[in-house]
């Protein structure tokens, strides 16, 4: 007997009918059983979904029990109805009709196993699910080669979808490696990191880890608390290693998670707070990398309010995932290999336990799921000291924190969003960003090497893609004595490293 109850708890955690499951009340017409059994299957592979159902006893618009009178064990013309549906369902497949009560109320569900190989057909004729219609496919040819495609090759992934570039190269993606102690081989690493098709092309994957992956990842930040407010910046954390853009923007999260200082009930020691909780936005910045629908060429989205923080993944639960399971820390990635590479990296781990944090922390209704996007967010907890009304406070965003080549778009504070294009930046902060730029990267460097580093490993935490632009700053502060060689006598050694004189 099939497990109705957890089949049931999941379709009803849908907003609306999936593709792959569909509500009746009491409605029967034989041919139309057929047509929904070949529709569902096709629609259940496409999901990537084992099974697809068609539920009767529960009302469509809303989702409510009916305790339904359908009835399933009937024959027709002295054939049983199961048997007429399997003579006219090819290739044969193991349908079945199971019932329950749920709340006192009788269910009925027919699971589908998903097609495989060809498409599931009803009488000759192939359908498919779009929306909550089941069309003959035919009519959709564009559906019917996705559908082949998908029977062929599985889903479309980061590891089957064509990178859309041919010319690829990776000296960020093997310099970040070194930087974690691992060694990449020339010969073997497309190989090991599986970046490649089936017909040796390279795969979205080695698009995404490439030097350019030709993706914008884009950080907006508004002065209000929606985006028809006043847009403040947009940085650009795109067009490099996607390990490095995650970097990015992990760290841009430092940039505005400035100290408060609570001054109220002070006696002694000044308490600070943070504006945000650092360890929620970082799993949910790693959760949005890893589980983007990247081979939609989209990209995740960062923006900031005046009082709290959106990330955004494009595409929902991964197939066989529920909400309770996500919630709970069922890992299910919907890009396994990506969250394998991360895993290698120490990036993140196996344990499932960030979304639970998250949830932990802000509470499930941090999370907004939808048909086509996950939605973290991050709400800041700003202190309200009585001297300055809370609407009126501005992001926090310190603009000298920015190194000179870094992809900054600031705004007027007259202008609105449409003039992002314009690249204009305000008087005033033209000034600022002239003269402390150069001192602001020197004070990076100065922080980054409390602990030796290299000039690769000082090169990427600056984001910078050569060796020349970092040495214009770390040769000086060498001369002032605010960092120091740990090879002193071979100043050109390849282990000279560089770590900060406290």
């Amino acid at each position: 007997m099939s497990n109705i109850p957890e089949i049931i708890k999941r379709c009803l955690s849908y907003d609306d009918e999936q593709e792959w499951f569909d509500f009746k009340d009491c409605w029967y017409e034989l041919d139309g059983i057929g047509q929904y059994i070949s529709a569902l299957s096709n629609a259940a592979a496409m999901a990537g979904e084992s099974f697809g159902y068609l539920i009767w006893g529960i009302n469509d618009k809303t989702h409510e029990l009916t305790d339904t009178k359908f009835r399933y064990q009937r024959d027709v013309k002295n054939e049983p109805i199961e048997h007429y549906l399997a003579r006219n369902v090819s290739p044969a497949i193991y349908f079945l009709f199971d019932e329950d009560r749920i709340n006192g109320k009788r269910v009925v569900v027919l699971s589908i196993p998903a097609a495989r190989i060809v498409p599931t057909e009803f009488k000759d004729v192939r359908y498919i699910r779009i929306g909550s219609s089941k069309e003959n496919i035919k009519k959709h040819p564009e559906r019917e080669a996705a559908l082949f495609r998908v029977l062929n090759y599985g889903r479309p992934s980061v590891l089957n979808t064509p990178s859309r570039f041919e010319e690829l190269s990776f000296e960020q993606l093997f310099l970040y490696y070194e930087m974690k102690g691992i060694r990449l081989r020339k010969n073997t690493f497309k190989k090991n990191l599986e970046l490649l098709t089936v017909d040796g092309k390279y795969n979205m994957l080695a698009q995404l880890l490439s030097d350019d992956p030709h993706i914008d990842i884009q950080f907006a930040l508004f002065n209000g608390k929606t985006k028809g407010s006043t847009m403040y910046a947009v940085r650009n954390f795109g067009h490099m290693c996607l390990l490095l853009s995650l970097d990015k923007v992990i760290d841009f999260g430092d940039t505005l998670n400035v100290p408060q200082a609570d001054e109220r009930n002070r006696r002694v020691e000044r308490k600070e707070v943070m504006l945000f909780n650092q360890v929620a936005y970082r799993e949910a910045v790693i959760n949005a990398f890893v589980h983007n629908s990247w081979v939609n060429g989209h990209s995740p989205m960062f923006t900031a309010f005046q009082d709290r923080i959106e990330i955004t993944s494009m595409g929902t639960l991964p197939p066989g995932q529920t909400r309770e399971g996500f919630y709970a820390g069922v890992s299910l990635p919907v890009n396994e290999k990506l969250a394998e590479i991360f895993v290698q990296l120490h990036i993140s781990e196996k344990s499932g336990r960030g979304v639970p944090k998250i949830v932990e922390i802000y509470g499930e209704d941090a999370f907004d799921i939808t048909n086509n996007t996950i939605k973290v967010t991050i709400p800041y907890e700003r202190l309200d000291l009585g001297d300055t009304p809370q609407d009126n406070k501005p992001i926090p965003l310190e603009m000298k924190d920015n190194p000179p080549d870094s992809n900054v778009i600031p705004l007027d504070e007259e202008s609105d969003s449409s003039n992002v294009k314009n690249n204009k930046l305000d008087v005033r902060i033209r000034e600022r960003v002239r003269n402390d730029d150069a001192e602001s990267v020197k004070n990076r460097i100065v922080n980054i090497c409390t602990e030796a580093k290299n000039i690769l490993e000082i090169m990427i935490e600056l984001g910078y893609r050569d060796k020349k632009t970092v040495r214009k700053y770390l040769d000086p502060l060498v001369k002032q004595g605010r960092i120091a060689m740990t090879i002193p006598d071979k100043p050109t050694s390849r282990n000279q490293k560089y770590i900060t004189i406290k």
